[in-house]
């Protein structure tokens, strides 16, 4: 297969975009001279979920209600992003009077900042100063030079970039990752003690987490510089997923290339991320859950994930699911004067052929999963986030050639 050329802008995932009250604190360089930040999120872990009896239907965002051990001794009730932040709106609407905001001709006055404030001593009026380490160009820089808490069991530590060309987005964090990892985290017991593979893993989110649970994961993503970033994530959360399935050893992440347009699987020892024999072995021998976080953007692309996943399949001793997220993206376009979604649209045409597929190998179920389970992270779960399941059963026995 051709290699595919991307002729678009930059763009900019909506989490760093519009995540209320995170700081992205920049760090370094990468080898391509792009800005890498460090951005945290917490893993709301120890949480009561309320039952549907409790508060009505699930599927309504606005019942998704979480509560917080942080916050239950004081009976504070955290829910979604979006509901939290509503709430924090209406609630300001109430306690801000209306007639200040107006002059006496009705026009709106503006509130102007004091002409001493730099040097007021009134600290709600300062701005914290972020001071960001800038390196040379490609240098890494040693985790010692993060925070002190960086071990927090609680907080995932990301490294990623912000706005990229369309080919590099898998550096940025997607809200799909954030929708997968939380039906990991919900339902827990699916995964534990698995093989996992995970296509397009990007910054690793997602494996960080299945890591929790599953045994062995192998992340997997293409190009040299993404990867890198990847590996410094893993090693950087090791306190999350260290010692969550064996108290002894841990769970065990694997980065590796596996590059959609290629038939093969890399195995040249001067690529770092190549695959040994042993792993190969491993892979088609155990493997029995397969992911993909929000990768469905580009028609080519899209249908070069599905031929690898089939051929991955064709090989696996084990029936395997398949775990997808999805964003519908609505653009309007020239072409069709209309909005549309047309990688979405792809998406599904893709699943439909995969259901299809008679080869008297293997049998394809394809299953949307109801997005009512509560949220482990916080991320805005927009309407447009969708989830599928596709299940894998072997209609003959997949021998080792």
């Amino acid at each position: 297969m051709d290699s595919i050329t991307f002729r678009s802008d930059t763009v900019l995932s909506d989490v760093h975009m519009y995540t209320p009250n995170i700081r992205h604190l920049m760090v370094r360089l990468n080898a391509v001279g792009q800005p890498v930040f460090v951005s945290k999120f917490k893993i709301l872990r120890n949480i009561h979920v309320c039952s549907k009896d409790d508060i009505g239907d699930l599927s309504n965002e606005e019942n998704r209600v979480l509560i917080d051990v942080e916050n239950a001794s004081t009976g504070q009730v955290g829910c979604s992003n979006t509901v939290a932040n509503e709430k924090k709106v209406d609630d300001k609407k109430e306690t801000v009077p209306t007639e200040i905001l107006l002059d006496d001709d009705g026009d709106l006055d503006v509130i102007r900042r004091p002409s001493d404030f730099l040097n007021s001593c009134d600290t709600n009026l300062k701005r914290e100063k972020v001071n960001p380490t800038i390196i040379r160009k490609g240098e890494e820089l040693p985790f010692e030079e993060y925070d002190e808490d960086w071990s927090i069991c609680s907080e995932i530590r990301i490294e990623h970039t912000m706005d990229t060309t369309l080919e590099d987005v898998g550096k940025q964090v997607w809200r799909g990752a954030f929708l997968l990892a939380d039906y990991i985290l919900n339902n827990s017991y699916l995964f534990r003690g698995c093989t996992v593979l995970e296509l397009g893993a990007g910054t690793g989110l997602t494996s960080i987490v299945m890591a929790t649970v599953a045994e062995t994961i192998f992340c997997t993503d293409v190009g040299e510089d993404l990867m890198n970033m990847c590996e410094r994530n893993i090693i950087v959360n090791k306190h999350i997923y260290g010692t969550a399935v064996h108290e002894s050893t841990g769970s065990e992440i694997k980065v590796r290339e596996l590059d959609w347009l290629r038939d093969e699987l890399c195995t040249d020892t001067e690529n770092p991320y190549c695959w040994s024999e042993e792993e190969i072995a491993h892979l088609y021998d155990h493997t029995n859950v397969l992911l993909a976080a929000d990768v469905f953007y580009d028609d080519n692309l899209t249908d070069a994930f599905f031929q690898t996943i089939y051929r991955i399949l064709s090989n696996l001793k084990n029936p395997s699911t398949i775990y997808l997220s999805v964003e519908k993206r609505l653009n309007f376009t020239l072409r069709k004067m209309d909005v549309t979604c047309d990688a979405y649209d792809h998406f599904r045409l893709c699943l439909a052929d995969l259901e299809n597929i008679s080869d008297g190998k293997t049998k394809f179920i394809v299953e949307p999963i109801k997005l009512i389970f509560p949220q482990f992270l916080f991320y805005e779960r927009v309407e447009q986030l969708e989830l599928w399941k596709i299940i894998a059963e072997p209609l003959i026995s997949n021998t080792k050639q």
